[in-house]
């Protein structure tokens, strides 16, 4: 790793530092995931800390369940079984031989935002929650593998398979019951992000890409596909990954990302001044491409459009902006994202109606940014 000295009085009477094998961020740029340590958790993208759309690797968030596998990839195989014609087992090797693909699409947790749905006596969440809390596990990259349909034709789809379960190698042998239409449609079987091999916290050699959907569908370290007529029924779509309802009931299987958005400056712990200033965001859909995103700088009395900023892609981030004159009295400011199907994310109160104050997964309200006079953001949560 380079190592970086103290800068400079004035970096022009003096060389820099020498060439080096890898790069390394300038010590002053110091964006961070956390929180970290766990086998059995989570750590969170720094959205605030980010421009563009793209997610560095590095940075992308993480979710385990039973630690990150340390995987040869010279030994890892992917077998194709159950209702096929052919049972075949590819190596990376193997994989890396069929016509590849390069996608830029988001990933999100499932339970994206638990911290600002719960954190907090409820209808109160913590002022104190950055954007990272609030909205950081989802994360935007380039991903390039093969597409799914490709290994699965090679194997000879049977015509009763409806399903398909894609398992991981990790120690808690993660396992995702998948439709099969959405394997013949964009689902891909990658092995890199961002250009370079992915990350072993992303699934290194090979994931399951499923772009729009909840997180864990994606299955990370990617080892066995299995055709069948129905869902497995596997605890990570029973015991979790499962929705509570108000009326008793729950939602299963409820795979697509909703639309949603956050302001991600200004916002905690910022203090800004008064005068023109740029907001900025990020906005995105599992069911397509960002429409339009509105911004209200009046506590929600009037919307106006932000400008998208390009490219804006199908079930990616989109980068939002909107200037705006602060004139140095107290408000809240807000953003609400609405995608091409004409869906429009809602507020708390609206998605609590819907589907009640227990709900555990697929948060997406509109939520905002508290502005007092004397500069200090904080969050705001009950909308």
């Amino acid at each position: 790793m380079q190592q970086h000295s103290a800068p400079a009085s004035d970096p022009t009477k003096a060389p820099g530092a020498p060439t080096t094998p890898v790069g390394s961020r300038s010590p002053a740029v110091t964006p961070a995931r956390g929180p970290t340590g766990s086998a059995s958790g989570s750590s969170f993208t720094p959205l605030q800390d980010f421009e563009g759309t793209i997610t560095p690797s590095d940075l992308h968030f993480e979710v385990h369940h039973a630690g990150v596998p340390t995987i040869d990839p010279a030994k890892h195989t992917l077998l194709v079984h159950g209702l096929v014609d052919r049972p075949l087992l590819f190596s990376l090797g193997d994989l890396k031989r069929f016509p590849q693909v390069t996608r830029t699409c988001f990933i999100e947790c499932a339970g994206n935002g638990v911290l600002a749905w719960h954190n907090g006596p409820f209808g109160k969440p913590d002022p104190g929650l950055t954007p990272q809390q609030v909205a950081g596990m989802t994360s935007n990259s380039e991903w390039t593998g093969v597409p799914l349909k490709i290994v699965l034709d090679e194997a000879g789809v049977s015509r009763r398979a409806k399903w398909f379960l894609a398992e991981g190698g990790d120690a808690c042998l993660m396992a995702r019951s998948i439709p099969l239409e959405k394997a013949y449609d964009d689902a891909l079987i990658a092995w890199a992000q961002n250009g370079e091999a992915i990350r072993p916290e992303q699934g290194f050699p090979m994931r399951l890409l499923l772009p729009g959907w909840e997180g864990s569908a994606s299955v990370k370290w990617l080892r066995r596909i299995e055709l069948g007529t129905r869902p497995w029924m596997t605890r990570w779509e029973t015991a979790t990954y499962t929705d509570p309802l108000a009326n008793g009931t729950a939602r299963q299987f409820s795979f697509e990302m909703d639309a949603r958005s956050i302001i991600t400056t200004p916002a905690h712990p910022e203090t800004i001044a008064p005068g023109w200033r740029r907001i900025s965001g990020l906005a995105w859909s599992g069911r397509g491409r960002i429409a339009r995103v509105e911004v209200s700088t009046d506590s929600g009395l009037t919307w106006s459009n932000a400008r998208l900023e390009e490219p804006v892609r199908s079930k990616a981030h989109t980068r939002f902006t909107h200037m705006w004159k602060w004139e140095g009295g107290e408000t809240v400011i807000y953003s609400r994202a609405a995608d091409e199907t004409g869906y429009v994310q809602p507020t708390r109160a609206e998605l609590i109606r819907v589907r009640g104050a227990g709900t555990q997964y697929h948060f997406n309200p509109v939520y905002g940014w508290r502005v007092l006079p004397n500069g200090r953001v904080f969050f705001y949560g009950a909308t």
